[in-house]
C-alpha cells in the first residue's frame, strides 16, 4: 500500500509528488499519457516558483522574458519591460512537466505513465484505485488530473463550468527582440496572446464572460497574420480552463484536488501553472501531517488555499467583470498607465495581492466611464 496516490502528473500533481517523497513517503504517480506529452497551454511561468523547490528549473525554461507588448484592436501599441527580480519562463509544456516528474522520481515517487484510471473507492482507511491491469491501494487519494479528468466527479465533488481555451502552435523563427503579448478589444469579452518560445510562438485565444463563440478561427486567423504566420503554419489545439468561480472545499474523506481539477484557476488572466503548483505543495504538506496524525490536516489544506489564494480570487473576478465588459475603457485607464506592466509583474510573482490594487482599478473604470 502506498501512503499515497497522484492522479495526473501535471505540474500540481508532480509538485505533489514531489514533496511528499521528499519527506519519505511512498507515492505513485498515474499518468494516463506516455510521457513526456504535449499540453495545450500558452506556456508562461511565475519563476517565484522556484521558491518552493531545492533544485535548478533552468534546464527546462524555453526562453526567459521580460518585454510586454499590449494592443488595442491590434492597435495603440504600448511596451513595457517587467520590473521583477527575474524574468518570466517561457516553456514547453511537455519538457516542463516531465522534468517536474523526474524530479519527483529522483525523491523516490514513482510513476506509471499510460495508464488511465478506471475507477476508485473508498475503503474507510484507504482507497483502492482500478486500472486496466491492476487494482493499487493507498491511505491517500490525490486528484491532479486537469480540468477535464473525472476524479473530482468520482470523488463526490460539484462539477463546475469550463471554457475552452484555443492555442495555435506555430514553428518559426523568433527575433531577439520579441515581447510576450497580451491583445485586447480583438476578442469579445476576452483577449488574445502570443508567448514566444525558442522555436516558435504560442497563440491562444480566450473569453472569460458571456457565452463562448463557437470557435475561435477568425480571431486566431487576425492575431496570427499580425505576426506574419497563420493556422495553416501550425496547430490549433482546444484547452479547457476551469477557472475560480468561488470558493468551494478542496479535501474529501482521505483525497485532495489540485491544480486544474480544484479549479485553481485565475479567473482575470488564466494563470494555472504557478497557483496549481503551489496547491500540490500545500497538498503534500497536509497529507504528511495526516500521516503524521493530524485529524483536522486536510481541512487545513482547503483553509490554507482559501485564505492564502481563493480569498483573493473575487478581486480578480470583479476586476474581469468590469475590465472585459469595456476593454477600451479598461486598456486607456488601466494597461496604458506606466505602472500597468510593474503591476502585473509583482501579481505574477506573489508579491501583490488583486485586493491590494482592485479598489484603484474599479477606481478608474468607474472614472473612465464617465468621462468616457
Amino acid at each position: 500500500m502506498y501512503d499515497a496516490i497522484i492522479v495526473g502528473a501535471g505540474p500540481a500533481g508532480a509538485a505533489t509528488a514531489y514533496h511528499l517523497a521528499q519527506r519519505g513517503h511512498s507515492v505513485l504517480m498515474l499518468e494516463k499519457e506516455a510521457l513526456p506529452r504535449y499540453k495545450p497551454c500558452s506556456g508562461a511561468v511565475s519563476p517565484s516558483v522556484a521558491q518552493f523547490f531545492d533544485f535548478d528549473f533552468t534546464p527546462v525554461i524555453d526562453r526567459p522574458m521580460r518585454r510586454v507588448r499590449y494592443t488595442y484592436k491590434l492597435d495603440d501599441p504600448v511596451e513595457a519591460e517587467l520590473e521583477t527580480a527575474d524574468p518570466i519562463w517561457m516553456v514547453q509544456r511537455d519538457r516542463f512537466d516531465h522534468f517536474l516528474v523526474q524530479q519527483a522520481q529522483g525523491q523516490g515517487a514513482q510513476l506509471k505513465d499510460q495508464t488511465p484510471v478506471l475507477g476508485i473507492e473508498n475503503r474507510g482507511d484507504y482507497w483502492q484505485v482500478s486500472t486496466a491491469n491492476e487494482t493499487l491501494e493507498a491511505a491517500y487519494l490525490v486528484a491532479a488530473d486537469g480540468a477535464t479528468g473525472p476524479m473530482a466527479h468520482w470523488l463526490g465533488f460539484p462539477d463546475l463550468p469550463r471554457r475552452t481555451a484555443s492555442i495555435l502552435e506555430v514553428p518559426a523563427p523568433v527575433g531577439d527582440d520579441c515581447a510576450i503579448n497580451f491583445e485586447f478589444g480583438l476578442v469579445k469579452q476576452g483577449c488574445a496572446w502570443n508567448f514566444p518560445k525558442a522555436q516558435g510562438y504560442s497563440i491562444g485565444v480566450v473569453t472569460f464572460l458571456g457565452k463562448a463563440p463557437a470557435d475561435h478561427s477568425k480571431v486566431l486567423t487576425q492575431y496570427s497574420q499580425s505576426f506574419g504566420v497563420s493556422p495553416d503554419q501550425g496547430t490549433v489545439y482546444s484547452h479547457p480552463l476551469k477557472l475560480w468561480d468561488g470558493n468551494h472545499p478542496l479535501h474529501t474523506h482521505r483525497a485532495v484536488l489540485v491544480g486544474e481539477a480544484a479549479a485553481i484557476v485565475d479567473p482575470l488572466s488564466a494563470e494555472g501553472i504557478r497557483p496549481g503548483m503551489i496547491s500540490g505543495v500545500r497538498a503534500a504538506e497536509a497529507i504528511h501531517a495526516a500521516l503524521e496524525g493530524d485529524p483536522e490536516a486536510l481541512a487545513n489544506y482547503t483553509a490554507t488555499m482559501h485564505s492564502t489564494w481563493g480569498e483573493d480570487m473575487p478581486w480578480a473576478k470583479r476586476i474581469a467583470g468590469l475590465f472585459f465588459r469595456v476593454p477600451g475603457i479598461g486598456y486607456r485607464v488601466g494597461i496604458k498607465r506606466p505602472t500597468a506592466t510593474q503591476r502585473l509583474g509583482q501579481l505574477l510573482a506573489g508579491e501583490l495581492r488583486y485586493a491590494d490594487i482592485a479598489g484603484r482599478v474599479m477606481k478608474r473604470m468607474s472614472g473612465g466611464f464617465l468621462s468616457g
